[in-house]
């Protein structure tokens, strides 16, 4: 008779069989899934979000959006419905960190203060940015490095570029993709510890 009360009384704490084994399901795939994807995902979140200092938090609402969504259904490509899930988010964070309250805006009218000028934090992380950018061109081949400043930088067309390196349009093209990808691998590609899926 006791064996029964407490056979009963755990049953009565538990949730029911099929809330439980979609719990099981999720923590089994979210340890075996997710957590090997944190390396990439953190690089990508300090890659696309400007303060560090929420850079844990996102993850951690990218790993409940994840989570949550798998109680429901298991994603069956992981790494693509992590990645989403995390781009959401920072457009969701980004919609949400322009809107602007009309009390607030008219007592910044009352202040009389410059909305207009950035601040220390925008300046300095600006310059970060291009101390970047200048060490990703200088990694560039001169070649590839003189068709990306002329075309993306100054603006010039191809054939304006073709006229002043002295070679074919075609060839700037070539140079100009090159260019674009290689700082593309030099500014945002996977650190070297961290291995790509095929």
């Amino acid at each position: 008779m006791v064996e029964s009360f407490e056979i009963g009384r755990m049953n009565a704490d538990e949730p029911p069989s099929d809330a439980a084994s979609a719990v099981s399901r999720a923590k089994e795939w979210f340890g075996r899934e997710v957590l090997p994807l944190e390396a990439s995902l953190m690089q990508y979140l300090e890659h696309n979000w400007r303060n560090a200092s929420d850079i844990a938090d996102l993850r951690q609402e990218v790993y409940i959006r994840v989570y949550t969504a798998a109680l429901k259904a298991t994603p069956e490509h992981t790494r693509q419905f992590v990645f989403t899930t995390a781009r959401n988010l920072l457009i969701d964070r980004v919609r949400h960190e322009q809107v602007i309250p009309i009390e607030a805006a008219a007592d910044m009218e009352a202040l009389d203060i410059a909305v207009e000028a950035p601040g220390p934090d925008r300046i300095v992380g600006a310059r970060d940015e291009l101390r970047r950018l200048q060490a990703a061109l200088d990694r560039l081949t001169p070649r590839c490095r003189e068709a990306v400043v002329l075309g993306r930088i100054q603006g010039l067309s191809k054939s304006e570029i073709a006229a002043r390196m002295g070679i074919a349009e075609i060839s700037v093209g070539q140079y100009l993709t090159e260019g674009i990808y290689a700082l593309a691998d030099i500014l945002y590609g996977e650190p070297p510890n961290v291995r790509r899926k095929p």
